[in-house]
């Protein structure tokens, strides 16, 4: 069975969890045993992400859930019937602390299942983020296989479980456009390590980071093309393929909404998993949310996957720079502004600090970015949805037939639309004030219009509250007065924190 929804810990939520009892919104490490469960028992959601990557977790997650829903376990047995995975650090960028915990934690739940008499192992799969070698994935593997027969011999226990698949989650617009490489040379290595080639493949494609770092329509086209490869390579090598897309709920980070699954399947069709992020699950009415996992989990395994001819992948590759590069340059110019905003984002997991020995953070050029939610919600909260960044002037520069970018990017329009229904444009005539990175997105919002046809900005009743709250946001920061909840409230008409 491959997993259709997996329920992550990303915290983009504004509002608090459906179960959770002091409703203030915050996930903390000990609250996460129980969301995990009720994501399978109460969403139907048939894989669960465990996040060691830049946050606090619990270790003992497998003992924790036996320990205390054993009857739930026996029936729906973990591993087959529903899945936990482990989002890895990657040791190339985060101290490996964590990494050997989570691999003991894998391998240390196998031996617990097997002594409960269910099924093995529970833990077989992890997700390496920021994935750029093939040589990476090996040495994960390879280092779990060290790992469990040094613990056989010195326990003196049998060896049951010795292979782990390493899921690697690309997260670059060029690592996306050149996924072929990485699978390639992969292949090569697998072989001379294990001795075969993988049956299968699950592998991730971000949406947020490749947004964060490129832009909006990068982001998607370079996603869309990474399905072509990634099909493609599976054929030539008889490799099943089943990929996952890790989107959130506005557009600029994926556009996956339990409104729009229409819209989300017509978008990505091929992906066989998507992250069910916590604004999908706690920033809408309970039933809908349900009733939208119910659907993706029947839908997304028949989904067809988008085939791209040799001249098609060239022009990607070429509206992707054509893009990249005024939204590069605008975020540089804003990100100090964007970095003091983003600072109010209220914290809805016990994140690690990206310094040091803890993490990292992102960086563009020679400025440092808040991740990706923090980012979108600073923007959004000040009346400039991301989506519209760079967008325009792209579109001016690829001067080409409308339809070029809608080859690849099917909801183009309406996802510009409903990004722009979040456009303060008092706000940004104030803030190009300030600066000229600012007026350069006042120019995009005027191509952006040309090219729908439309005028952006708020157009129902929600809208007008947005508006509203976001021009309080930036009155307030201005003054030094707070604005946390102001962000919280906008986030909640807007269906996720960022």
């Amino acid at each position: 069975m491959i997993p259709a929804t997996m329920a992550t810990q990303h915290p983009d939520n504004a509002g608090p969890p459906y179960w959770e009892r002091d409703s203030d919104g915050f996930v903390s490490t000990g609250e996460e045993i129980e969301e995990c469960l009720s994501a399978f028992r109460d969403l139907g959601c048939q894989e669960f992400m465990w996040d060691w990557e830049g946050k606090h977790v619990d270790e003992a997650v497998v003992d924790k859930l036996f320990h205390a829903h054993l009857a739930f376990f026996k029936k729906r047995q973990l591993g087959r019937d529903v899945f936990l995975t482990f989002r890895i650090p990657n040791i190339w960028h985060e101290r490996g602390y964590s990494l050997a915990r989570a691999m003991m934690g894998i391998h240390t739940a196998e031996s617990f299942a097997r002594d409960l008499g269910l099924h093995t192992p529970p833990l077989f799969e992890v997700i390496l983020p920021m994935t750029k070698k093939a040589s990476d994935i090996i040495t994960i593997q390879r280092t779990f296989s060290r790992l469990s027969r040094f613990t056989s011999r010195l326990f003196r226990e049998p060896c049951h479980f010795h292979y782990l698949n390493v899921l690697p989650l690309l997260e670059g617009v060029d690592d996306l456009l050149s996924a072929p490489r990485l699978l390639e040379r992969y292949l090569v290595l697998h072989r001379r390590e294990f001795g075969k080639k993988p049956s299968s493949l699950r592998l991730h494609i971000a949406r947020s980071d490749p947004a964060l770092n490129a832009g909006l329509v990068p982001a998607v086209v370079a996603g869309k093309v990474a399905l072509h490869h990634y099909y493609r390579f599976g054929r030539r090598h008889n490799i099943a393929i089943y990929p996952a897309l890790g989107a959130g709920t506005l557009p600029f980070r994926g556009g996956l909404s339990p409104l729009r699954i229409n819209d989300f399947i017509r978008e990505y069709g091929g992906v066989r998993t998507v992250y069910i992020q916590s604004a999908f699950r706690y920033d809408f009415p309970l039933p809908t949310v349900i009733r939208a996992i119910q659907r993706l989990n029947r839908e997304l395994p028949r989904t067809e996957p988008p085939h791209y001819s040799h001249a098609q992948i060239a022009t990607a590759a070429q509206l992707c720079r054509q893009f990249t590069a005024p939204y590069r340059r605008t975020v540089e110019a804003i990100a100090p502004m964007v970095n003091r905003v983003a600072q109010h984002v209220p914290s809805r997991r016990e994140r690690k600090l990206h310094i040091g020995l803890f993490g990292y953070s992102r960086t563009m050029g020679k400025v440092r970015l808040p991740r990706a939610i923090p980012f979108t919600a600073a923007l959004y909260s000040l009346g400039v949805p991301p989506e519209l960044i760079g967008t325009g002037r792209g579109l001016r520069l690829w001067g080409r037939a409308n339809s070029g970018v809608e080859t690849y990017y099917r909801n183009f329009r309406r996802d510009l639309v409903l990004a722009g229904r979040s456009l303060n444009k008092d706000n940004l005539a104030r803030l190009s004030a300030l600066h000229r990175g600012w007026r350069a997105v006042a120019d995009d919002v005027a191509a952006i219009e040309s090219f729908l046809g439309l005028e952006l900005g708020p157009k129902t009743r929600a809208d007008e509250v947005h508006h509203t709250l976001t021009t309080d946001v930036l009155r307030n920061w201005s003054t030094g007065a707070e604005v946390a909840d102001l962000i919280i409230q906008s986030g909640k008409i807007r269906h996720s924190l960022g």
